[in-house]
């Protein structure tokens, strides 16, 4: 649970650096932007098998490079710095993210109480080499 507060922060910090912002037509909502939520939910995803699996750390720099890449990608789409800001910042979406991150994983066995399943998973997923294996590192 502590590196899932930790990606919030740096999500936090990344999404709010400054950079140009896009227009502000019609879109939608950023809460349901689909490559935005995709991609938040797998750091999500990442931070909870970091989280539960003893033999995996999150990389935090590359977490920040998706983070900044991810903001620089919502303001092209035409949100703005406070959309973004009030977004990492919203408690019910963390916990929807959490509650993603957490069905995703036990689709695959990954529930608390068996760390061998996330530290499974895990080790999938760096071999896959998709965000959330890059988002990770093995210890083992």
């Amino acid at each position: 649970m502590q590196s899932v507060t930790k990606f919030a922060k740096i999500a936090a910090l990344a999404l709010m650096a400054p950079v140009f912002v896009g227009s502000a037509e019609a879109r939608t909502p950023i809460n349901q932007e689909a490559h935005i939520t995709n991609t938040l939910r797998q750091g999500f995803i990442a931070d909870t098998i970091a989280d539960n699996c003893p033999t995996m750390r999150p990389r935090k720099l590359r977490a920040l490079n998706e983070l900044t890449k991810l903001r620089d990608y919502a303001l092209a789409q035409g949100y703005t710095r406070a959309e973004i800001t009030a977004l990492v910042e919203n408690k019910a979406e963390k916990k929807r993210a959490r509650a993603e991150a957490a069905d995703w994983l036990k689709q695959f066995g990954a529930v608390p109480g068996k760390p061998a399943a996330y530290c499974e998973v895990g080790e999938a997923e760096i071999a896959k080499k998709s965000l959330i294996g890059q988002l990770l590192r093995s210890v083992r």
